[in-house]
């Protein structure tokens, strides 16, 4: 970062600071009647009462995620954007290498119809597709749970066991290994094939792959290369790209995954 740069980054820096510092003290003046403007800080993590989130230090949260109260995500599991955990009545766990997908929600049950207080358990390598509903529910090792599928209380996903997209599975359904199941209100549709079951595993491992690259983009600051062409969108012309601002075009660098974490295509619940 230039001379310049800095200079602009420092100016700022301190008029963003005066401005928060006099509206704290205008506020103070005002006493009870004070308008101060509530501002919403998004947290991927938070308590709930004594309930604290464990993630393990090689899981990737994206930052759009909520992960709220008794939560626990395992190695190399993977909770993409938009995605919420919310443990504040009973606990989710989820193992190993596990991916839940964009805009999934996750939750638990206090209590039911039946009485019966449920967490939701999810295993080792289970890949949980955009936008899924699970409550109170328990999915076993490497298992699929499809786009759009509703898991309620008390059902049981066994190992190498599919959830067609947009199921909806009922109360206290038990899904037996090597099934797919689908519909509304998810009923059997086939036997999986050897080569399906062997995808499962195949999935949750290029989604871990994938997670890598979007960690490693996430935790990028605000560098000198990203201030600098800031800099240059704002106050450079485009004949002025090569100059001592060293600025660079408007084309954003793109993401490149592992050569292993190119996603196939899931089975078709046919």
């Amino acid at each position: 970062m230039g001379t310049l740069g800095r200079a602009f980054y420092t100016v700022g820096f301190w008029i963003r600071e005066t401005g928060q510092a006099i509206d704290r003290l205008g506020s103070r003046l005002q006493g009870n009647y004070f308008f101060q403007e509530q501002l919403s800080r998004h947290r991927p993590l938070m308590n709930v009462y004594d309930k604290v989130p464990y993630v393990h230090k090689d899981a990737f949260i994206a930052p759009s995620a909520s992960i709220t109260g008794d939560v626990q995500i395992g190695h190399a599991s993977s909770i993409w954007y938009g995605c919420v955990l919310r443990g504040d009545v009973n606990n989710i766990t989820i193992g190993s290498s596990t991916n839940i997908q964009d805009n999934s929600l996750v939750h638990v049950a206090k209590s039911n119809l039946s009485g019966r207080v449920l967490p939701t358990i999810i295993g080792d390598n289970v890949t949980v597709g955009h936008s899924a509903v699970l409550q109170g529910c328990t999915v076993e090792d490497e298992a699929f749970i499809g786009m759009g599928a509703t898991l309620l209380d008390g059902v049981h996903v066994e190992k190498h066991a599919m959830v067609a997209a947009g199921a909806l599975v009922r109360q206290n359904t038990r899904i037996p290994c090597g099934e797919v199941w689908g519909g509304n209100p998810a009923r059997f549709l086939r036997k999986l094939t050897e080569d399906e079951m062997t995808f499962f595993s195949q999935s949750a491992l290029n989604y871990s792959n994938l997670a890598q690259a979007h960690a490693a983009e996430n935790a990028k600051k605000l560098d000198e290369t990203e201030f600098v062409k800031v800099l240059g969108k704002k106050f450079v012309r485009p004949d002025e790209v090569d100059s001592v601002l060293n600025a660079v075009g408007d084309t954003p660098p793109e993401i490149t995954p592992p050569d292993n974490a190119a996603l196939d295509k899931a089975p078709k619940a046919s």
